[in-house]
């Protein structure tokens, strides 16, 4: 019996012995399997490319080029009126507005009538002037009629004198009386029919006092206005202002009588040549700018206030090493170029550029002038390299 127990574990261990070791082959081939690789695989290079000779026909290979290039500064600007062609038109005297003879975009030249206003004051004013004139009248006869007096021995020296300085006082108020009825506006043709017929002016004309458009016109009929109300902007729209804020690093390239190009986005494709006119000499504290003032031909009136412009300010030129913008490929917000390695055999490298500039690239980083690469067909370049990536 115990042989036989004996004999059973012995089969027991040989099957189990006979298991363990099918179990380590087996793990051994499976290691095997994961450890195989291709070589071909690890050895590709996603940035290199040979190209068919059909396709290498249509590149161009060159090197980077070394030229005089001058960066545009872009600064945003707002068109303006020009101020030394502009007016402010307002009334001399406080009154209620009775009639109007233009609208806006009406086109005025200088003493054309605005609009129509009526004034006590003006009436008060007239009313002394006459006073005056009157009075001048009277002292003048007084201080003749003292003369042929004296020169008759009926009355002293001291009277005629008296007399005399009357006279001088009515002149003067008749002056002070004139010259405030031509400050509340009233023109040589009105005071000449004051003076001849003496009858009083009711109204008085608002009148423009340069040639230009009409944009703006604060009042209506019916309407009480001050002196220090502005009724009516009148400005000559044939040269306006482009005005900027040039960031303070850059404001030094900026000069008087420089030419720069001005671009407004509401017009289109057209360009306008401007000269800037003023630098200011001060540098605003909150945005740290430069105000420039430009002045534009306007002859058209295409260029309207308060319209948003692109001042393209051309800075210095220097020598720079660029590269044609047709030769930057580029990927994940990053610029490469192929350089050619060998007849048709190309090199994808990133680069670091500047902004394009004539159509132009600026090298910073990554490329010298030596090196060949492609300068037209890139884009069919990269293309090729692709397809081949994912084959």
């Amino acid at each position: 019996m115990k042989f036989k127990l004996f004999f059973i574990n012995c089969i027991v261990l040989s099957i189990l012995f006979l298991t363990g070791c099918d179990k380590n082959e087996s793990n051994k081939d499976s290691g095997k399997e994961t450890t195989q690789y291709d070589p071909e695989e690890e050895d590709r290079d996603i940035n290199s490319i040979t190209v068919r000779p059909e396709l290498a026909d249509r590149l161009k290979i060159g090197n980077p080029s070394l030229i005089d290039l001058a960066d545009k500064i872009l600064v945003p600007s707002r068109v303006q009126v020009d101020e030394e062609r502009t007016a402010q038109i307002g009334s001399y005297v406080t009154g209620r507005i009775i009639d109007m003879f233009v609208i806006l975009g009406d086109y005025v030249k200088p003493g054309q009538p605005l609009a129509r206003i009526t004034s006590p004051d003006l009436t008060n004013s007239q009313l002394a002037y006459l006073r005056a004139v009157s009075r001048v009248v009277v002292t003048q006869k007084a201080a003749d009629r003292a003369r042929h007096l004296l020169a008759a021995d009926a009355i002293p020296v001291a009277e005629v004198e008296r007399r005399q300085s009357e006279l001088e006082i009515a002149k003067a108020e008749r002056g002070a009386a004139l010259d405030q009825l031509k400050l509340f506006g009233m023109g040589e043709e009105e005071i000449k029919a004051l003076n001849k017929k003496g009858t009083i002016l009711p109204w008085l004309d608002i009148k423009a006092t340069r040639e230009g458009y009409v944009i703006a016109r604060n009042i209506i009929v019916g309407q009480v206005v001050q002196p220090s109300d502005p009724l009516f902007q009148v400005a000559d729209l044939s040269y306006v202002w482009v005005v900027g804020d040039v960031p303070e690093q850059i404001a030094r390239d900026v000069r008087l009588g420089q030419h720069v190009e001005i671009n407004v986005p509401a017009i289109g494709g057209t360009d306008f040549d401007g000269v800037i006119i003023f630098v200011s000499d001060i540098v605003n504290r909150l945005t740290r700018t430069v105000m420039t003032r430009v002045l534009v031909e306007n002859p058209d009136r295409k260029l309207k206030p308060d319209m948003l412009a692109n001042m393209h300010i051309t800075d210095t030129q220097q020598k720079i090493l660029v590269v044609p913008e047709a030769a930057v490929v580029r990927e994940l917000n990053q610029d490469y170029v192929f350089v050619q390695i060998s007849e048709n055999h190309f090199q994808r490298i990133l680069v670091e550029l500047g902004p394009e500039v004539a159509n132009f690239r600026p090298v910073l980083n990554g490329l010298t002038i030596d090196q060949k690469i492609v300068l037209e067909g890139a884009f069919h370049l990269d293309s090729e390299r692709k397809l081949a990536e994912l084959e």
